[in-house]
């Protein structure tokens, strides 16, 4: 049996390697039989931060998702909370489609634990407000930080840690991350430290997922 070929997309356009595998890396350490390829769509380099960059991204991420399947991998993992694209691809395409997004909802409503988001917008995006209903207490955006590349500014840290401790205030047992850039800079267990709250990475949550679809067969050693 092949190992299993997931194609990950990213919405930050760069040329820079390292940051275009990040998110492999991870998935990789957790997983090392799995081969992946990571891809990012054009001309975005700020990401996708509004309403008007996830309609640039929808078609850009479709055509890179209809490309890894036509290549005969066997699942496509959007990595960003929007999700953008998702929807589409799943209706398409006869892998499985995976958008961290409404993995981190689905993970988060089977705990039912009210939590707090912190995101790179004003609303918790895509359709995580639906999953979750009034376990989202309230989504905070540092005042500073409005795209994915404002999360590598020294003073991000604090920024976030500041907003959830006003999420923790509020009643939140624990944080969303509504954004996989918050998943590349590592701020989890910096959060998970200083709040002494459950993070929910969404990097992680569909991590889980992942596993589910392409290795859930293997035989294991008893």
């Amino acid at each position: 049996m092949h190992n299993p070929r997931l194609g990950l997309i990213r919405v930050l356009t760069t040329d820079n390697l390292d940051l275009l595998q990040s998110h492999e890396r991870i998935i990789k350490k957790a997983f090392p039989q799995i081969t992946i390829e990571s891809r990012c769509i054009p001309d975005q380099f700020d990401g996708v931060h509004d309403d008007e960059s996830e309609a640039l991204a929808i078609p850009k991420v479709a055509s890179l998702g209809r490309q890894f399947a036509q290549e005969g991998f066997d699942a496509v993992y959007v990595s960003c909370v929007g999700d953008p694209g998702v929807a589409l691809l799943q209706k398409e395409l006869s892998i499985p489609v995976i958008g961290a997004g409404r993995a981190t909802g689905h993970v988060i409503s089977a705990c039912q634990m009210p939590v707090g988001a912190l995101s790179i917008t004003d609303d918790a995006p895509g359709v995580t407000p639906a999953i979750l209903g009034d376990l989202l207490l309230k989504t905070v955006r540092p005042e500073k930080i409005h795209t994915t590349l404002d999360l590598f500014r020294p003073e991000a840290e604090d920024e976030l840690v500041s907003a959830g401790l006003a999420l923790k205030e509020l009643g939140a047992k624990g944080i969303m991350l509504a954004c996989t850039g918050l998943s590349t800079i590592g701020i989890a267990p910096k959060l998970q430290e200083r709040l002494g709250l459950t993070i929910f990475d969404p990097l992680r949550c569909a991590m889980g997922v992942i596993w589910s679809v392409l290795c859930a067969g293997e035989k294991t050693n008893n």
